[in-house]
């Protein structure tokens, strides 16, 4: 379902910015474009008005769908992050100190012998 939803984003985006970019910032738009066409089928001001309806339906449309599509997403037993963020435990732990003890056979040192060592 959240492939749908990045689809109709992405068309409704397109959509928008085409919009956006056909119209003239100076009050021309579709209409100058034409060479007088636009003023014999709709007229100068439908045309701005038709244009700028359009932007704000599509710019809706795209907030509505960015709103609406994180209810899609799947909650249970997809995510493996969260499983791995279960087994961690947040108890601290105590350390165990081995006690320390004496090796029964010590090793000589290089050059000394029993005699010198005291034994």
């Amino acid at each position: 379902m959240l492939v749908v939803f990045g689809i109709l984003i992405i068309i409704a985006c397109l959509i928008l910015g085409f919009i956006v970019l056909i119209q003239n910032p100076k009050g021309g738009g579709l209409s100058g474009t034409f060479g007088g066409v636009g003023n014999q089928l709709m007229g100068v001001k439908q045309t701005t008005d038709v244009l700028e309806k359009g932007t704000w339906i599509f710019a809706a449309a795209v907030g509505i769908l960015c709103m609406i599509s994180p209810a899609f997403i799947p909650k249970e037993g997809t995510d493996k992050g969260d499983d791995l963020i279960k087994g961690i435990s947040t108890t601290p732990q105590q350390k165990t100190v081995a006690p320390q003890t004496t090796p029964a056979n010590t090793t000589q040192m290089p050059g000394t012998s029993n005699a010198d060592s005291g034994k």
